[in-house]
């Protein structure tokens, strides 16, 4: 990922998306074409109808499965939880050493 939001396709990936076309499209030597949960779905136009022909992807290509890493979801949030807090605790005491230097610079309040 280039970002949050953009990612820098490399030519495995560019191979995967090119052969998925040539799979649906029906191209013999492309093998056969089969739905992939958080890359590709073939939506018939009744689903996109049903959209309100919304063409957002994430509305029929879905999420793929995550990988459990067996932690317990009530575990995992209250250890998130702690280290949220952690954090929390932490930038308040980063913006009271800031304010506190602005204060002697002359900016503070």
């Amino acid at each position: 990922m280039v970002d949050r939001t953009h990612r820098q396709l490399t030519d495995e990936d560019i191979q995967k998306i090119a052969s998925t076309y040539h799979a649906w499209r029906g191209e013999k030597e492309a093998g056969d074409y089969a739905d992939v949960p958080g890359f590709c779905k073939s939506a018939t136009l009744e689903e996109i109808r049903k959209h309100g022909y919304v063409l957002t992807p994430g509305r029929y290509v879905g999420a793929a499965p995550q990988e459990d890493d067996g932690e317990p979801f009530e575990e995992k949030m209250q250890r998130l939880v702690a280290q949220l807090c952690e954090q929390q605790a932490e930038a308040a005491r980063l913006d009271a050493a800031i304010a506190r230097n602005l204060k002697e610079l002359g900016y503070g309040g």
